[in-house]
């Protein structure tokens, strides 16, 4: 290739590792050529001269595969143009497991890592990658936002303004079903409901809790536990994710309940199932696949040399669709 573009190899190398210094001639000849001759570099060798894997971690526990999903796409965007590749390492209980987490993360030979919820609010897990010398993204952390790359949703505005939804409705007797307690953002949006139920005088023999885990299975599990209570049925549903909320409507109409007839059913994420189930469900959208580009991209700056770039905050969405409505008056 060196012949072919009539240069050294040094030069060739310090092109196609974007190195400062070479005339911008020089290198738009030398990355035609490159284009012309379908030259692509062996990025193992290129780490073994740099002590790079040129590999970027994607990390999350979350099971939602919709929510997986929109994270892949945000990464492999960020890095379509770029020399590193997405290696996927999903792991479960980060909470309850910090040190197997990071050993985890550590054996992968990473050279930096993007960390979804619950791992991207271990502090003890982003002290021991400091440590370590490997930079991270983080999404939608709860703590310390001005830790690494960070992509941040106001969790507590987004759960108020969809409570307030089935308030403005005429809902006075609601229920909650959490997410999993791991994950800080099931605290931050309980705090969005309750911020929104002490405005409107909402008392606590108003309300019931269920836990959930945020799967489809503990929202069915939680409506079961729901209709089982003792008294008024609740007339309004606030799930913490999709899946829960759907979850319990396929419960709530075993049991003869219309929806939103009989009750309104919310939820948060604005997954695919959001769209797909009948009616389609109310919901709050947060922009997963932005908030994964922009810690990536946010990541690749520090992998860089550069200072951490300040975080980002995304703007979520209330999404009113068929599962909610009366009981006006």
């Amino acid at each position: 290739m060196a012949t072919a573009a009539g240069v050294s190899p040094k030069t060739v190398s310090r092109v196609l590792n974007d190195e400062p210094f070479v005339k911008d001639a020089l290198r738009e000849k030398v990355k035609a050529v490159a284009k012309a001759l379908n030259y692509q570099p062996n990025i193992t060798a290129k780490g073994l001269i740099t002590r790079r894997s040129f590999m970027i971690g994607l990390t999350y526990e979350r099971p939602s595969p919709s929510y997986v999903v929109e994270l892949q796409r945000g990464v492999l965007e960020r890095l379509a143009d770029e020399r590193y590749r997405m290696i996927i390492l999903p792991f479960r209980d980060v909470c309850a497991r910090p040190d197997d987490f990071f050993e985890f993360l550590r054996s992968a030979a990473l050279d930096g890592v993007v960390l979804a919820p619950p791992g991207s609010d271990e502090l003890a897990v982003l002290d021991r990658l400091d440590a370590a010398g490997i930079h991270y993204g983080r999404i939608a952390p709860q703590l310390e936002p001005g830790r690494g790359a960070c992509s941040l949703l106001d969790d507590t505005a987004a759960a108020r303004e969809v409570a307030e939804h089935l308030l403005a409705l005429g809902h006075r007797r609601l229920a909650v079903i959490l997410g999993d307690p791991t994950h800080r953002a099931s605290a931050a949006r309980s705090e969005g409901y309750a911020r929104a139920f002490a405005a409107h005088d909402i008392g606590e023999d108003a309300l019931c809790f269920e836990p959930g885990d945020f799967t489809f299975a503990s929202g069915e599990a939680a409506m079961r536990r729901i209709l089982s209570r003792p008294g008024p049925r609740p007339t309004a549903i606030l799930a913490q994710n999709d899946d829960m909320a759907v979850g319990a409507m396929t419960v709530a109409r075993e049991a003869g309940l219309s929806i939103p007839g009989d009750l309104s059913v919310t939820g948060f994420d604005d997954s695919d199932i959001a769209r797909l189930i009948m009616p389609k469900l109310t919901t709050v959208r947060q922009p997963v696949f932005d908030m994964a580009m922009t810690a990536t991209d946010g990541l690749l700056k520090l992998l860089s040399g550069e200072p951490a770039p300040p975080p980002v905050l995304h703007a979520h969405e209330l999404l009113v669709r068929q599962s909610t409505a009366a009981p006006a008056g």
